[in-house]
């Protein structure tokens, strides 16, 4: 297997979306590892660092603000790429997130499949 492709975590409550980011994702070459609420994904997060973690802002269990506190106070957490996945109506999750250091964010409404690959390669290539 190769060991040199990206992981990517979805963390996304809805499986239409998280299935249509996963299977753009797959198809351009990056290894993708899932989760449906913010307790799976800090888990799946602090066991495989992922290379960028796409992060819904509200889902059940555990919603994106509080996966993204958790996941800062881990030493590899604290540095970890995140891009938030927002509702526009959510401007005071989109400031606690922002304060905990994420490193973008996109409206749900707003993006194409494309523009989303866009970001993340733009943000992997950051050091």
């Amino acid at each position: 297997m190769n060991n040199s492709k990206q992981k990517i975590l979805i963390v996304e409550d809805e499986d239409s979306i998280r299935n249509a980011l996963k299977d753009k994702l797959t198809e351009v070459g990056f290894l993708v590892l899932e989760a449906k609420n913010g307790k799976q994904g800090v888990g799946v997060a602090l066991q495989k660092h992922p290379d960028l973690i796409l992060l819904d802002l509200l889902m059940p269990v555990m919603d994106g603000v509080t996966m993204l506190k958790h996941m800062r106070t881990d030493e590899w957490g604290k540095n970890a790429k995140v891009i938030m996945l927002t509702n526009l109506s959510e401007n005071e999750r989109v400031d606690a997130s922002a304060e905990l250091g994420a490193n973008d964010f996109l409206v749900k409404a707003n993006w194409k499949l494309e523009e989303v690959v866009i970001k993340i390669k733009k943000l992997l290539s950051k050091k």
